[in-house]
């Protein structure tokens, strides 16, 4: 469903599967942040805090890397066109972080065409 419980569930499993493969606190915590933004964005923003839309989270991972999909109903956006918050005329806008903390704890970033969904992935290192 979509809402920040589903969220915290799905990110209990994923930290538990992260720490079997020994996965530093450090990386696990950059996916747990890399997350909560996905899926907050996802709820907010692409589904439009709607709890009849589902958001669909999906991840791989073994001793080397981990993959994380967040995929929404909503109609998508593009990516590239979200104004940059780091610079002094948008510091006061309330959006755009969370896609640049995404982009700064992740090691790859893509989004698919239609703007709604986003895969993630973080290497063991």
């Amino acid at each position: 469903p979509s809402t920040p419980h589903a969220r915290q569930e799905a990110e209990e499993v994923i930290l538990k599967d992260l720490g079997a493969l020994g996965f530093s606190d450090e990386s696990a915590f950059s996916i747990k942040l890399a997350m909560e933004e996905a899926v907050t964005n996802a709820i907010k923003h692409g589904n439009r805090f709607d709890r009849t839309k589902k958001v669909t989270i999906r991840w791989a991972c073994n001793h080397t890397s981990f993959i994380l999909t967040v995929r929404d109903e909503g109609h998508g956006f593009v990516p590239k066109d979200v104004p940059d918050p780091t610079t002094p005329e948008n510091l006061a806008l309330p959006y755009g972080r969370g896609l640049m903390l995404i982009q700064a704890y992740m090691d790859r970033v893509e989004y698919n065409a239609a703007g709604n969904e986003v895969t993630m992935v973080k290497e063991n290192r």
